[in-house]
């Protein structure tokens, strides 16, 4: 074997090898998204029954705050206070909770690949159910859907209405760091 042959097929089964950390590395990100939704969930549950005070979660840097429901998809996410990376990584996470006001507008953030993947099948029309801490259920309809770049969301002014908003990147399965969000609007129904 040749000195260029060697090196060639070393250098193959290293790009092999870098291949295969990183698929193995891209599947973990669900699996932690899907264990971590378990702990949360039994974190919840656990306050909601005995309606213990708010408590920060041991796997995420925010608390549980709400369930997220979309019956026709089949959706059922605990919500988390915040945003930061790691919080994300875990749980959507409620960037503003508009549910005290009564023109008020709660925002919901989480990635496009785990927690927030149903989006793109989310339709105009479908109901969406946002149990809060303390057995209250508000129930919303999806009215509209929005791209925008993250720099140019808004949330618009609303006089009587509460509304729901839930972003993501965008496009789903466009490039990491992409600078768009898609945005699922929806108006309280009860």
């Amino acid at each position: 074997m040749t000195l260029a042959t060697h090196l060639a097929r070393t250098a193959s089964i290293a790009l092999c090898a870098a291949g295969l950390a990183l698929a193995g590395q891209a599947a973990a990100i669900p699996a932690r998204a899907i264990a971590a939704q378990a702990l949360l969930e039994r974190v919840f549950t656990q306050q909601q029954v005995a309606r213990l005070p708010l408590a920060t979660s041991a796997i995420a840097d925010a608390r549980p705050v709400a369930r997220l429901a979309v019956a026709r998809l089949g959706v059922n996410e605990i919500v988390v206070s915040g945003r930061s990376k790691r919080a994300l990584a875990q749980a959507p996470g409620m960037v503003r909770n508009g549910l005290s006001q009564a023109g008020g507008t709660t925002v919901i953030a989480a990635h496009r690949d785990t927690h927030f993947a149903f989006i793109k099948d989310l339709r105009e029309g479908d109901e969406i159910a946002l149990e809060l801490q303390g057995g209250t259920t508000a129930r919303f309809r999806v009215t509209r859907f929005e791209t925008v770049r993250w720099d140019r969301f808004a949330v618009p002014k609303s006089e009587d209405r509460q509304q729901l908003a839930l972003a993501t990147c965008y496009p789903f399965a466009g490039p990491v760091g992409s600078p768009l969000r898609r945005v699922a609007w929806a108006e309280r129904i009860d």
